[in-house]
């Protein structure tokens, strides 16, 4: 007969099954920025971005305010052999006049007990880290503020919604003056809660309330949180979902008893999901049915009693002790016969089976919507099988006999693909409160030790013009005939007198050969109205083995690919004028001599210091005795890319290189050049700047991690300048980095992998991935994301003096001054870390800096997109000109 009578109220799978899937579409719109204003469920992001992991110490406050409650503790974590938590706790009451009153009133209500606390553990004169457990729908840009949306579970203080709740708080406090309190996290019950048994259970990502309100918290993918910025990592979720169904998405299965409840609540028409399953209105909803079953005759034989029709008589804990398997009967016995009803036996039956259905409704809805949460997660993973924990509180999943057993049963039933451990709360949400501020602390404490150590990765604008002075001399010294030899930054005449005039002509080979990848290139070069260049290439790898093997190795591979090429292209019988692009330091005596004077880029082949790397390629020719070719120029990178854009704008006199390696060069008067004899015209002088510093003169803007990767490198103590901006090293910086704040405990738990642990692991375009916010795939913490950038922001701004004083030598203040940058070493196969200046920020910050440095210079940057291959058949067309003007 009950059963029939509330039919209503007993759900199918299939109904649950349709609920879950409701669910689900209301967190979605929950979490989307264009659905939020409107959504029933907020899902309310957190700021709580991890759970504990282990390594949290402290002595910490937590405030737990929520219910008819108030409890305060004072939570220290230890760390001796292993880390420990000791608790201490006092419970305040939160009489219903203060829940009711003025929001001014509640919180010298919570301050006046916090006081009392710190006077009773005799800590009134520290100043203790606070959480504050708040069990009320707030929003939150941050971790230390709570908006109040809303009040719940019959509170109802005035002034509070729509206010900081950590800024009324702070200002009960500082009124009453006797103690100082830092609040550093507002969080909710339910995050406290999955906080809690994370630090037991580092599986637990949901954090589960049933109690005399309900609701729900999940750790959740930012990349689905459009009201929070960012894509990486997770972040915990408030739902809210007390709120389901507040748009009328469950009217179909709110009873007429539900809607009484609505109608005589603090809040009618909200919360309405809470109010189908909660502790706050469960003896309630079973009382309105007791009264409308004997006022039609089906119990106590129609006897209606002043008690039986008074609100709150009928209590929750009532229908707690009448299911429970034993005494049950016995004690709705004695609950009805309080209540004047005078029970027959058959009564007791039927008021149990009321209670057994009102609150397995409310186990069930509450397994329907954490299914829906269970599956989210599930495919946030994309895993066939989910395992974790649902960390759990609340008096009535606690304090009924059969509620927990039933939730658990239902929800594998419905989620039948999810292995779900069920963690009780033992110590509440306070103990959670003091570990997300503890993990808080720990942050901020480690956020200000990282700040403090890259704060020498920052370099002010007047260090920036300290440094473009230093480099200003070092380019004098190395222009100076008796300060030459000496001079570290050595300013190489490249005896290339002018850019491309437009008349240049013909079919030309270039060499380029500056980096892990080799190419040979065709260039078709024609004059006239149409001026067009065509070009052929390919690339070939240097095996580190050749790269670091003898000299003759290294010239053999390299005519071996010419020979592929020659035989690709079908031209080994031509006699082709080639230039040869060759991006390390030389001296040069001639367009076509070049005496290699160092090894750089991790290039270490023997026999080729001191020697003409022309020379050494023509003999590498004759030993193949397969064809010959006319050497005409040796040119540089930096040269090349300067020629190929002069080719497409004649105002181009600088070119700059940002790759594996980094210089520059720039079109200089000949009066300046005491190494080559001559006052008339310019010539581009190859400013080999990679060893500006090599002195010394770098050394106070120079890092303990700039030193670290120089100590190790190939070529300790030279090139400095290069290693604290390059592609080739920046990655490796940033490793340093990474392995001495792990070091630290700042990252990965404090465990240094063998994989970080391995040089040159770090690649730079890591770095590029990383500021294109991609980073997760590589290593998964954000500490990463800041290390890196602020390694990149230190490489711009000194790359950035250098470049601008250039320009500030060259420049014709009023004139446009175009600077070809190159873009990239590698056309094709595997993108090549030469591509530093495609950087995410790099080009940006760079061009800036420059403005700011060189305020007097109007610099128009103009990217290679050719190479500087191509400029080195321009220099040898330009070489063939020449030779036959002369001839």
């Amino acid at each position: 007969q009950i059963d029939k009578y509330l039919y209503a109220m007993r759900l199918s799978d299939e109904t649950l099954i349709d609920i879950m899937a409701r669910f689900r579409r209301e967190m979605k719109n929950g979490l989307s920025r264009d659905f939020n204003p409107t959504a029933a469920v907020k899902m309310l992001p957190t700021f709580v971005r991890s759970i504990p992991d282990g390594s949290e110490k402290g002595d910490f406050i937590a405030l737990d305010l929520g219910g008819s409650y108030f409890r305060i503790l004072r939570v220290k974590v230890s760390h001796e052999k292993k880390q420990t938590v000791q608790m201490e706790s006092e419970i305040y009451n939160t009489p219903e006049d203060i829940m009711h009153g003025s929001g001014t009133r509640l919180f010298d209500h919570v301050a006046e007990c916090l006081g009392d606390f710190m006077e009773k553990q005799q800590i009134k004169d520290k100043k203790l880290p606070v959480g504050f457990t708040f069990s009320f729908p707030c929003r939150q840009s941050k971790l230390d503020e709570g908006i109040l949306i809303t009040w719940t579970k019959r509170f109802k203080a005035s002034g509070v919604e729509g206010a900081d709740v950590v800024r009324l708080l702070n200002k009960a406090i500082k009124k009453r003056g006797d103690y100082d309190a830092d609040i550093m996290a507002v969080v909710n019950d339910t995050v406290g809660t999955m906080m809690t048994c994370g630090f037991d259970d580092q599986r637990c990502e949901v954090g589960l309330i049933i109690g005399t309100g309900t609701n729900a918290c999940y750790m959740e993918e930012m990349r689905h949180i459009d009201l929070v910025e960012g894509d990486e990592g997770r972040m915990c979720i408030n739902t809210e979902w007390g709120a389901f169904g507040d748009d009328g998405s469950l009217e179909d299965i709110r009873t007429e008893f539900d809607r009484e409840i609505d109608r005589g609540s603090l809040n009618p028409g909200k919360q309405l999901f809470e109010k189908m399953v909660s502790g706050l209105y469960m003896g309630e909803l079973v009382r309105l049915i007791l009264v409308k079953m004997a006022k039609e005759g089906l119990l106590f034989e129609g006897r209606i009693t002043p008690e039986l029709l008074t609100k709150g008589k009928f209590e929750t804990k009532h229908v707690s002790a009448i299911e429970k398997s034993k005494e049950g009967l016995n004690k709705a016995k004695e609950i009805l016969t309080r209540l004047g009803v005078e029970p027959s036996h058959e009564d007791c039956i039927a008021v149990q089976h009321v209670c057994t259905i009102v609150s397995f409704r409310s186990a069930n809805l509450v397994a329907s919507t954490l299914g829906a949460i269970l599956n989210q997660l599930r495919d946030n993973k994309g895993v066939g099988r989910l395992r974790t924990t649902v960390g759990v509180d609340g008096s009535l999943y606690k304090m009924h006999p059969q509620y927990a057993r039933r939730l658990h049963k239902t929800t594998r039933r419905l989620v039948p693909d999810s292995e779900v451990r069920f963690l009780l709360s033992e110590s509440g949400s306070g103990k959670g409160a003091a570990m997300v501020t503890a993990v808080a602390y720990r942050l901020s404490e480690q956020h200000r030790l990282i700040d403090e150590t890259l704060a020498e990765f920052k370099l002010t604008h007047e260090q920036l013009l300290q440094v473009k002075k230093r480099m200003r001399a070092e380019m004098e010294a190395g222009l100076k005939k008796k300060t030459h030899e000496s001079a570290k930054v050595k300013m190489l005449p490249t005896f290339v007198r002018s850019t491309p005039d437009g008349t240049e002509n013909g079919d030309f080979l270039a060499l380029d050969l500056g980096g892990t990848n080799f190419r040979v290139l065709l260039v078709k070069i024609r004059s006239g109205k149409r001026r067009t260049v065509e070009m052929h290439n390919k690339i070939y790898a240097i095996p580190i083995e050749v790269m670091q093997g003898t000299g003759e190795e290294l010239f053999d591979h390299i005519v071996t690919c010419i020979s592929d090429f020659l035989d690709y292209m079908g031209i080994k019988g031509a006699r082709l004028p080639l230039g040869f692009t060759f991006s390390f330091p030389c001296k040069q005596t001639s367009l076509d001599a070049g005496i290699l004077l160092n090894w750089t880029k991790g290039f270490k082949a023997t026999d080729c210091e001191g020697e003409d790397v022309v020379y050494l390629l023509r003999e590498g020719i004759k030993r193949r005795e397969e064809f010959d070719l006319d050497v005409v120029a040796v040119v540089n990178d930096t040269v090349g890319t300067m020629m190929t854009c002069a080719y497409e704008d004649p105002n181009c006199e600088i070119g700059l290189i940002v790759g594996t390696g980094s210089n520059a060069c720039y079109m200089e008067e000949m009066r300046n050049i005491e190494m080559v004899d001559g006052e008339q015209g310019r010539m581009c002088v190859n400013t080999e700047w990679g060893a500006f510093g090599d002195n010394g003169c770098l050394d106070d803007i120079r890092t303990i991690y700039d030193k670290a990767v120089d100590d190790y490198s190939l070529n300790a103590g030279k090139q400095r300048y290069e290693k604290m901006i390059s592609g080739m090293y920046l990655g490796e910086i940033v490793r340093n980095i990474l392995i001495d704040f792990t070091k630290r405990g700042f990252l990965f738990r404090g465990q240094i992998s063998e994989t970080l642990k391995t040089r040159h692991i770090f690649e730079t375009k890591f770095l590029s991935q990383i500021e294109r916010d991609s980073w997760r795939a590589l290593l998964g913490s954000p500490g990463i994301i800041l290390v890196s950038v602020r390694a990149c922001a230190s490489a711009e701004g000194l790359f950035t003096t250098s470049l601008e004083f250039l320009v500030m030598l060259t420049a014709k203040s009023r004139e446009g001054l175009p600077v070809a940058v190159l873009h990239s070493a590698g056309a094709v196969g595997p993108p090549s870390p030469a591509a530093i200046f495609s950087f995410h920020s790099f080009s940006r910050i760079m061009h800036q800096t420059v403005k700011d440095l060189a305020p007097n210079c109007d610099v128009t940057f103009l990217l290679s997109e050719d190479g500087s291959g191509k400029g080195a058949a321009l220099i040898t067309a330009v070489g063939c000109r020449l030779r036959d003007a002369e001839q």
